[in-house]
């Protein structure tokens, strides 16, 4: 008996160490854990190319590269400044949080690489080229109007088209250069409720269209949210552009929604697609299609997959996040491509070239908050779980400076020094009710100071802990924890953020002398 029960007992071993390793070479579901919305996908050759909503940061509209459909990297970014104008520039009192360029649209056709946006803080629609999307640069036009979650179209005539709008669809054709609105051209509506597959009572119309052409027939998805239900894959198919189109419920599950399909060289076919997820953002995941008479079919029986069959993920940083110790090569002044300013920055007011080994952030107005502040450099909170540290001289800050290292969204948190007179010290800001609000702090009787933030995104836990430390050893826990909504005014998922900011005199600096991420917390433990 005993050896009937060993034998069992290996058997089961043998089986789960199987099935552990079969799925240790697997990608899992979400691919990337992280704020990237809005995606819009290419495949040119073996290479997948990407593009995604970052709305008011600078530089805008992030390029990532793959050749797996899970390991990304960043490319570049096809605009510095979207506009120089005060929203974008913080110079209003307001900023266009929840603003700035909305979602893109990938295109690759005879040589050339196409990536659009639009704008309500421009009202213009933007259509941005190059011929080489890893090393080239890219050339901008714009045109009024703003089309609403446009799809760029390529159709095998010759002619270009965008399709657009919510809830109502409409198409409208631009000329042969994509420069503009091609005078005299098809303009009209094709589908006059694209929300209507997913029933009569819709929270938020049919939008988010992206329209592709397979083995002749043109698909056109779209995302709905019917009222107290989730958000929802709509697909129309038609035979010709202008329609009918007939349209069907794709996938209901998780709200895993909006999106669009990409081939393998293989022959394989994915949606790509993103999922809502509170504090850390909208995240996206990748799921199976198989082609059933005629249509796309996503999902396993309906359901988004755990597990795929495309290489296991290498892990987020570096190629989505990564540190930065500030040190540069000899006139090298860049910053990698992971960090974006918070809106258009005053390039004369930072530098990693005045102190070797450090970013410095002057200031050079005054300004009464967080989110109104200039200069604030960004990068992604990652999950399920993320930490960021960062050491900071504050010798040289004024009375009234306030620098430190933050999470950024409209209830963001701090743990940074403030200058008052000649005192100094560590303090602690929650604005978990919507308000600022000072918890607590701690005289600073040193220039060298340690900053630290934890988030924990497990199960929409989305929770960040605040840390600091006089030596950069042992850490001491301040203020209260941060709740993290996911709050529309913003439309962005919580971000690690370096900032300083003066609120009597101007002149002062902060030198940061690195910032380091991790994929993992203590506070949880």
């Amino acid at each position: 008996m005993r050896i009937i029960v060993a034998i069992i007992i290996i058997l089961f071993t043998v089986n789960v160490s199987k099935t552990v390793l079969a799925q240790e070479g697997k990608a899992k579901n979400p691919v990337i854990f992280a704020d990237v919305p809005d995606m819009s996908m290419i495949r040119v050759g073996k290479n997948y190319y990407m593009s995604s909503t970052t709305m008011h940061m600078s530089p805008g509209v992030p390029i990532m590269k793959s050749n797996d459909l899970v390991n990304w990297q960043m490319l570049g970014y096809v605009y510095d400044t979207l506009a120089n104008i005060p929203s974008l520039n913080l110079t209003d009192g307001k900023g266009t949080y929840g603003r700035g360029s909305w979602a893109s649209c990938i295109r690759y056709h005879n040589g050339i690489y196409y990536v659009t946006t639009f704008a309500q803080t421009t009202g213009k629609t933007h259509i941005y080229t190059t011929k080489n999307i890893e090393k080239g640069s890219w050339k901008a036009v714009s045109f009024a109007p703003s089309l609403h979650d446009h799809s760029l179209f390529f159709d095998d005539d010759g002619r270009v088209y965008m399709i657009y709008g919510n809830g109502k669809i409409k198409i409208i054709e631009l000329n042969a250069e994509v420069s503009g609105i091609k005078k005299g051209g098809l303009d009209q509506t094709i589908i006059e409720n694209a929300s209507v597959p997913a029933g009569t009572n819709i929270m938020l119309g049919a939008e988010g269209s992206q329209v592709f052409k397979v083995n002749g027939k043109y698909y056109l998805f779209n995302i709905a949210w019917p009222r107290g239900g989730m958000r929802t894959v709509i697909i129309h198919r038609a035979d010709k552009i202008t329609g009918p189109w007939e349209g069907r419920v794709a996938l209901q599950d998780l709200g895993v929604a909006q999106g669009g399909l990409i081939d393998t060289p293989d022959g394989r076919w994915f949606a790509y697609l993103f999922r809502d997820f509170g504090g850390v953002g909208r995240i996206p995941y990748l799921v199976p299609v198989k082609w059933e008479d005629g249509w796309p079919v996503l999902g396993e029986n309906g359901k988004v997959p755990e597990l795929l069959d495309l290489p296991a993920s290498k892990g987020l940083i570096p190629g989505i996040v990564h540190s930065d110790e500030f040190t540069r090569k000899k006139g090298e002044m860049a910053l990698p491509l992971v960090w974006q300013w918070n809106h258009n920055p005053d390039n004369s007011l930072w530098s990693v070239t005045e102190r070797k080994g450090f970013l410095r952030l002057k200031t050079g107005r005054i300004d009464t908050s967080f989110v109104l502040a200039r200069n604030t450099l960004t990068q992604r909170t990652i999950g399920p779980e993320s930490s960021g540290i960062t050491s900071l001289d504050i010798s040289k800050m004024k009375d009234g400076d306030f620098a430190g290292l933050g999470l950024l969204q409209k209830n963001y948190g701090l743990v940074g020094i403030k200058v008052n007179n000649t005192a100094k010290s560590i303090v602690m800001v929650s604005a978990n009710t919507g308000k600022p609000v000072e918890v607590e702090q701690i005289p600073l009787a040193q220039n060298i100071v340690y900053l630290k933030t934890e988030c924990n995104f497990r199960n929409r836990a989305d929770i960040a802990h605040f840390f600091y430390s006089l030596d950069g050893k042992t850490w001491k826990r301040i203020g209260e924890p941060l709740k993290m909504p996911y709050t529309i005014p913003h439309f962005m998922g919580y971000r690690f953020s370096l900032f300083n900011y003066a609120t009597k005199e101007v002149g002062g600096y902060a030198d940061f002398d690195y910032f380091r991420i991790s994929d993992t917390i203590s506070s949880t433990r």
